[in-house]
């Protein structure tokens, strides 16, 4: 059986979850080799610079997986006009089995010219970074778009409902519900206020506060 290569993007100033989280729920999914790829070898830090991932293969060494997964954090903006990123998205996309994204990675998607006028969706603080790139965001934790084989994840965490949904595209449902008990993934948050939709006031502001201390 071949092997399914599913290629993670890695970029300085990425959000961990939004690389980790797929990867935690794909690694061991059967048939399938998972390589963290970005412009050169070597690590890159994510968006706080506190943790170093590493990538192992270039865009080059991997031209045409089978999987693509473009992570969020403020690093992609400078990628936005990245014309080799954005080429490989492109080339990469015209032989995928499956194009993804979670948070702000739509931006790059969306920029490479993959979304134009497909609903997508990403972290809710960007929705209007989103649609300037052609794109009809919506606040959806997961948008599907299968005939065209993108698959596009709201903010951080969906990164690994997307994985999941992905596992179950490419293998079966008993594999991703697998998947999903060996990284016991049964959400059970103390507070209900992990959408925008479902957070006051006091606590959207606090959010925009911590944000900008960051940038």
């Amino acid at each position: 059986m071949p092997t399914t290569t599913i290629a993670v993007l890695l970029f300085p100033r990425l959000t961990a979850l939004d690389a980790i989280g797929p990867y935690e729920a794909l690694q061991r999914l059967p048939g399938t080799d998972l390589v963290f790829v970005g412009a050169e070898v070597g690590e890159v830090r994510t968006e706080n610079g506190f943790l170093g991932l590493r990538v192992d293969a270039t865009l080059a060494d991997v031209p045409a997986p089978e999987v693509v997964v473009v992570p969020g954090g403020i690093g992609t903006r400078a990628l936005m006009d990245d014309a080799a990123t954005l080429a490989w998205l492109r080339s990469a996309h015209e032989t995928s089995r499956f194009t993804t994204s979670v948070c702000t990675g739509s931006l790059l998607l969306g920029a490479a010219g993959l979304l134009d006028g497909l609903t997508a969706t990403t972290h809710w603080a960007c929705r209007d970074e989103l649609a300037a790139t052609g794109a009809l965001p919506v606040p959806d934790r997961v948008v599907e778009h299968l005939d065209r084989r993108i698959i596009t994840a709201a903010g951080v965490s969906s990164g690994i409902d997307m994985a999941l949904r992905l596992a179950e595209l490419l293998v079966d449902e008993v594999a991703a519900k697998a998947m999903q008990l060996m990284i016991e993934y049964d959400p059970q948050p103390p507070f209900s206020c992990g959408s925008l939709e479902s957070a006051d006031q006091a606590v959207i502001d606090r959010v925009i506060a911590y944000a900008a201390e960051r940038d």
